[in-house]
């Protein structure tokens, strides 16, 4: 609309200036060469037109004739530019298809068509590392840094280059000459955090730390954790040496991230050394509800140096009471009752554990319990043999590495904080022990009896069973009546002397044990025509004959006391 009204109102104008015009028609004379001309100022006015467009269009005409050796060299480039385009583009799909013959026909067909466009070299390093000449790789690298379009893009080249043929030096200077360049480059902010990683420079790694987070490459959240974790390394590097410094930097750790374990531990270790015991508990306990960790009970169990071990297990139920039916601090409690001597209270502590299938520091929790309540040498090999099949506990593990101590720096990969808390892959998916011969342990009505199998060959009695107390053998081998079981019944002396087997007599299936009677001795050293088999007691919860073999064990159990 407002074209429009502007051509109107240009013709309006025009028109206008004519009328103008013609309402007074003056004279114009002009004398040339002899030449007198004559005329009116409006047929001066439209001569004057005329020749302004006649000047024009001669010189468009010249300037046309004039330009047409440049507009054909023009047209040349243009068509070769667009070739080389095409190039460009059909050599990047066939990289990314990883075909390297059509990539190298294409990068050909570039470089002869385009060979000064930054795409070119692009195309020309990308299709010698699909092909694996990493020479021209590097030439094609080396000719970007001489174009301020492609410097940087040359520099990440050149140190992914380096670091593939492991020249960490190169790496590290094209690196640093990248960042220098263009600091906000997320893959050279990353590669100088792990190389100041890698050498243990936790200073510098920490002012890395830092540029990423000015510059938004990381997460606030992010880059709080990694200051943490960079702290924690120094204060765990220093504290032989610099007590103070170490302090200091595990206080910060673990103010920055209060789950992470290591700051926490070593800072409750080293303000418990210097007498401030309130302020250790209170981080311990901070910690401990962040993440429950055995270095952190360990370290709250100690936090007052010289108390008894009532006192560490009153500690140890206020960590239950922090964290309920959490694995570790019933673990704790455990190990914090035995040491009190109170062994009821570790088998109930422990007894949740060994339901849940028992792993390798419950057997050991329970080989330790059996020696220190009962002093048994084979109940402990027994729990200690468990101990070798059980599955793992937790431990640090990063990039499928198991450590038995944290670290902040993954030795496979060179990942910072790459270590977690949590059940090495390697038994993931692991099947659980045996539920009955776990649990049948926590009945302390048991006897603490051990059996070995060996062949059925006939040998004297004396030598098949040895001497057991009468209290033992009557708690521990009477047997539950069934239709196909016999009963077995042995006698001892009061000076409990050893006694030959009786051999077992069948009673009919309604008969009660008590109302069967002893059978006759044999002397000693006589062969016995069969095995005499002591059932083994389980525990209340167990389903115990019901589950047995009907059939008779074909060997014989030799007991100890």
């Amino acid at each position: 609309m407002v074209r429009v009204l502007t051509y109107l109102l240009v013709i309006a104008a025009l028109a206008a200036g004519a009328v103008w015009l013609a309402d007074r028609p003056g004279e114009v004379s002009v004398l040339w060469q002899g030449y007198r001309i004559e005329t009116s100022v409006a047929i001066a006015a439209i001569g004057v037109i005329l020749l302004a467009f006649l000047a024009l269009v001669v010189w468009a005409v010249l300037r046309f004739v004039l330009g047409l050796p440049s507009a054909f060299s023009f047209a040349s480039r243009s068509r070769r530019r667009a070739r080389g385009f095409e190039a460009v583009s059909r050599g990047m799909v066939a990289i990314g298809a990883g075909d390297p013959i059509a990539a190298g026909r294409h990068a050909h067909d570039a470089r002869k068509f385009a060979a000064e466009e930054p795409l070119t070299l692009l195309l020309e390093a990308q299709t010698a590392q699909l092909t694996g000449d990493r020479g021209r790789a590097e030439a094609a690298f080396k000719a970007m840094l001489d174009k301020p379009e492609t410097r940087v893009l040359g520099l990440r080249g050149l140190f992914v280059e380096a670091r593939r043929r492991g020249d960490m030096a190169a790496a590290r200077a094209f690196a640093d000459e990248a960042v220098r360049r263009s600091p906000s480059l997320a893959w050279a902010n990353d590669a100088l955090l792990d190389f100041h990683t890698s050498a243990g420079d936790w200073q510098a790694a920490r002012t890395a730390v830092e540029r990423r987070a000015a510059l938004r490459l990381a997460d606030k959240a992010e880059a709080k954790r990694q200051r943490a974790v960079l702290l924690a390394a120094e204060a765990l590097e220093a504290k032989g040496r610099e007590p103070e410094k170490a302090l200091a930097a595990a206080l910060e750790a673990a103010k920055l991230a209060p789950g992470l374990t290591p700051a926490a531990a070593l800072a409750g270790r080293m303000l418990s050394e210097r007498g401030d015991v309130k302020k250790a508990a209170r981080l311990l306990e901070a910690a401990w509800k962040e993440a429950s960790h055995p270095d952190i009970a360990a370290a709250y169990l100690d936090v007052r140096p010289g108390d008894s071990a009532r006192d560490r297990l009153a500690r140890a139920e206020t960590l239950t009471r922090l964290r309920p039916s959490d694995p570790e601090g019933v673990l704790a409690l455990a190990g914090a009752a035995i040491h009190a001597q109170d062994f009821g209270k570790a088998r109930a502590t422990l007894k949740p554990l060994l339901a849940g299938g028992a792993s390798v520091r419950v057997c050991l929790l329970m080989a330790e319990l059996e020696e220190a309540e009962h002093g048994a040498a084979g109940r402990v090999r027994e729990w200690l043999a468990r101990a070798t099949r059980a599955p793992r506990d937790a431990a640090w593990v990063a990039d499928g590495l198991v450590s038995d101590h944290w670290l902040p720096v993954s030795p496979i990969s060179g990942r910072l904080d790459a270590f977690v808390w949590t059940m090495p892959p390697a038994t993931l998916g692991r099947p659980a022990a045996d539920l009955d011969d776990v649990l049948a342990d926590l009945d302390e009505s048991a006897p603490l009896l051990e059996g070995r199998v060996e062949t059925a060959t006939p040998e004297p009695a004396a030598a098949i069973v040895e001497a057991v107390p009468a209290a033992t053998v009557a708690e521990a081998v009477t047997p539950t009546p069934t239709p196909a079981a016999a009963e077995t019944r042995a006698e001892s002396t009061p000076e409990a002397k050893p006694e030959p087997v009786v051999e077992p007599k069948p009673e009919p299936a309604a008969a009660a044990p008590a109302e069967a009677a002893p059978s006759p001795a044999k002397p000693a050293g006589q062969a016995r025509p069969s095995p005499v088999v002591f059932p083994v007691a389980h525990a209340p919860d167990d389903p115990g004959p019901e589950q047995a073999k009907p059939e008779e064990p074909k060997g014989r159990f030799r007991l100890f006391g």
